[in-house]
């Protein structure tokens, strides 16, 4: 018998919830084939056999909460697999097999392959899948190996059916109006693991940390006009982009070496000046937010972080993240602007002690030489632990930041 146990979920995730079995007691599982589901607060995982056999009993149901260690089931590698179409016995020493198709009951074999669809998709794409009743058998995976994404769902859903035409004003209805009773429902819905977490650690974040936020403007005229003179050139030379995320990684680079506090963490009584550089990047993800790490940061060139964050923020979307790529972090930078923000007061991300908020890059006049012109400006926030760093060192740095933006030649030096 071999034990199906919780894995390590990684850096200080300790617990998970079993969100989907792949398989039920007496189904046959091969080597590396994918048992159950757990989802943690930071991505969804799936747990593969490491013996092939039988499920012999399954001990935690979907839903339950499990920590590293706990079994989840068991496996009898030592089980014959059911002989097809018989009643669970093993077949007799030499016996030929019954080909499947011609034994299954025809009820088992649609569930066989509703299975086999499953397991060709990602977590997310089969949640998808599931809540807009779309069929992943019929569908085409861009995945690894064809497998299904969380895009190639949405490829596939079909708008929202248009709302029902209004009578005419004063058109007779032939009685009094009706209230439909859908009009004041409610739903529960279970917080996922994630959720509960980003709410657990916000509050945490406000409850532990003195959270100061400044704030500063940037004239993103220099960025602009460098982007649109090299943007061909970068995409034939790269096969990326060349967006505005890199330009304030290498001035938050920039600034953290010049303000070593921004890039520490406080344990007991002790402060932690950090000699390394792993900025997290902010992506909303389905189910919450998450933030994947670019790791050693100062070692990498524009286009490799270019690449690196437009790889993240594509298998975000598809679900396909893993523990590594959201492990660590010294430094975090979130844009809002990707939807709209203007302006906003972004939350610490514990243990660390600084985190960067971009918005919304927008035409405004401000005076130049004495004169008024209209430039492209964007508000740029930084919240900061005030336990560690002084208010003057946060200002300087975010002055730091728009000093670099606003003559990104600088950034070139410093790389």
């Amino acid at each position: 018998m071999t034990n199906i146990v919780v894995p390590e979920l990684g850096e200080s995730v300790v617990e998970a919830r079993v969100a989907r079995w792949l398989k039920k007691e007496g189904d046959r599982v091969e080597v590396g084939e994918p048992i159950v589901e757990l989802e943690t607060e930071k991505i969804d995982l799936e747990v593969n056999a490491e013996r092939g056999g039988v499920i012999a009993s399954i001990r935690r149901k979907e839903g339950e909460d499990v920590k590293i260690g706990e079994v989840l089931g068991v496996v009898d590698e030592s089980a014959a697999a059911p002989r097809p179409g018989g009643n669970g016995a093993s077949a007799a020493p030499g016996a030929k097999a019954t080909p499947a198709a011609a034994s299954t009951p025809p009820g088992d074999t649609q569930v066989a392959a509703a299975q086999a669809d499953d397991m060709r998709a990602t977590p997310t794409a089969r949640r998808m899948a599931k809540d807009h009743d779309v069929n992943l058998g019929a569908l085409r995976g861009s995945g690894p190996a064809g497998r299904v994404m969380k895009q190639d769902v949405q490829n596939v859903i079909a708008p929202v059916a248009p709302l029902a035409p209004v009578a005419p004003t004063g058109a007779r209805t032939g009685g009094p109006t009706q209230r439909r009773s859908s009009e004041r429902s409610e739903e529960r819905q279970r917080m996922s693991k994630r959720r509960a977490t980003i709410a657990r650690r916000l509050v945490e974040a406000q409850h532990t940390a003195a959270m100061l936020t400044t704030f500063n403007e940037v004239d993103m005229t220099a960025v602009m006009n460098l982007r649109e003179r090299r943007k061909d050139a970068f995409k034939q030379q790269y096969g990326v982009g060349l967006g505005i995320a890199s330009f304030f990684v290498k001035a938050s680079l920039a600034a953290l070496r010049a303000f070593p506090p921004l890039n520490a963490e406080i344990q007991g009584d002790e402060i932690v000046l950090k000699r390394y550089y792993d900025i997290g990047m902010a992506v909303g993800a389905e189910g919450g937010l998450v933030v994947p790490v670019l790791h050693d940061a100062d070692q990498m060139s524009f286009a490799e972080i270019e690449q690196r964050i437009r790889d993240y923020a594509k298998r975000a979307g598809d679900g396909t993240l893993t523990l590594q790529d959201l492990a660590g972090g010294t430094f975090t930078i979130t844009n809002g602007g990707v939807f709209g923000s203007l302006l906003s007061t972004p939350i610490l991300n514990p243990p660390q002690v600084g985190i960067l908020g971009l918005h919304k890059i927008q035409d405004r006049p401000i005076a130049v030489n004495g004169q008024v012109v209209v430039r492209p400006m964007m508000y740029v926030a930084l919240s900061y632990d005030h336990r560690i760093v002084d208010g003057r060192e946060a200002v300087q740095f975010l002055v730091t930041i728009k000093e670099f933006i606003e003559d990104p030649g600088q950034l070139l030096l410093e790389s």
